[in-house]
């Protein structure tokens, strides 16, 4: 590394920690304020280490605003990261992302075509032969050129069953298995795929590691506009990620009444995220790693707590309803 490098990085350490010393002094103001207003609430007689600040610590809540709760509340609360300075997607909206597609060595003819597939559904992305560059080799690049995302789709036996989605240049990485893996030529009646930038629909997301995995794909597309035709639906069904991909069709009034899907069909399961690029995987800190066989990990739902659809069975309510009776 050139001395410009080793001065750049250790400025953005300092401005790191700075960053997180005022965090942690706004949050303990933040707690005095909430515990000076519930004892006045209460009407109870304050506590003598917060006694001689009460009446400035009062005056200054009169100019806090709701924002932070609501945002919150909408689920826009630092993208599932700890906080907003560790959010790696705090400036997400500003740009268009720009992705960068790519396989593993050695591609099967299967793994060419969902890959040149995936670059259909993700705007503003670019697909690249592997070769014989190494991961090194592919994050430099994609770096230098300016890309906010990198994915590499890996197979066993011509069939696809791994996507990686690094966000640059500082992560999350995040690793999906690949279930149920359909083609658009092995879908019947296939429609003709938009180029509109999508509307993204994650049904069933609420947990803050559902937040977390939901920000990894969410912000490797661009804002589409009002009316785009397009959509992609992310659907938890335990803990299983089903994609599947539409195209809004106008009737004879004009209006949106049907809906084509257009592929491809896949299932994706989330088994680990780490905080840093793909290269760094050895190194870097591990946020998630799903352990499938531990005794109670059928019972546990990580993503969310219901089921997508709430549709009663009939043949179970009608036993119910007979039981009753």
């Amino acid at each position: 590394m050139s001395d410009f490098g080793r001065r750049q990085l250790a400025r953005k350490r300092r401005e790191y920690l700075y960053r997180k010393s005022q965090e942690h002094r706004l949050a303990q103001m933040q707690a005095r304020k909430e515990r000076v207003s519930t004892y006045v609430e209460a009407e109870k007689t304050l506590p003598g280490d917060v006694r001689n600040l009460a009446a400035k610590l009062m005056l200054s809540a009169q100019w806090d605003d709701q924002g932070p709760q609501l945002a919150g509340l909408m689920g826009l609360d630092h993208g599932g990261a700890p906080s907003d300075i560790d959010d790696e997607y705090r400036h997400a909206g500003i740009d268009d992302p720009k992705v960068f597609i790519t396989t593993s060595h050695n591609p099967s003819s299967r793994l060419k075509m969902f890959a040149k597939e995936m670059k259909l559904i993700i705007p503003n992305s670019e697909r690249m032969n592997r070769g014989s560059f190494d991961v090194k080799s592919l994050l430099s690049s994609a770096k230098s050129n300016g890309f906010t995302d990198v994915i590499i789709l890996h197979e066993t036996r011509g069939r696809p069953d791994q996507l990686v989605v690094s966000h640059l240049p500082n992560g999350p990485t995040a690793y999906y298995t690949l279930l149920d893996v359909k083609l658009r030529h092995d879908i019947p009646d296939c429609g003709t795929m938009s180029e509109a930038y999508p509307h993204l629909i994650f049904h069933n997301f609420s947990t803050p590691l559902a937040k977390r995995i939901q920000s990894t794909l969410k912000f490797l597309f661009p804002v589409p506009k009002l009316e785009s035709v397009r959509s992609l639906s992310f659907i938890n069904h335990s803990d299983h990620i089903i994609f599947r991909h539409h195209v809004a069709n106008k009737g004879e009034k004009g209006m949106f009444d049907s809906l084509t899907e257009v592929g491809p069909q896949f299932t994706m399961l989330c088994h680990k995220i780490i905080r840093g690029t793909v290269e760094e995987e050895k190194a870097a800190d591990v946020e998630f790693v799903l352990r499938p066989y531990l005794n109670t990990a059928h019972k546990t739902l990580l993503l969310s707590k219901q089921m997508p659809w709430n549709a009663e069975d009939p043949k179970k309510s009608t036993k119910e309803t007979d039981m009753a009776k």
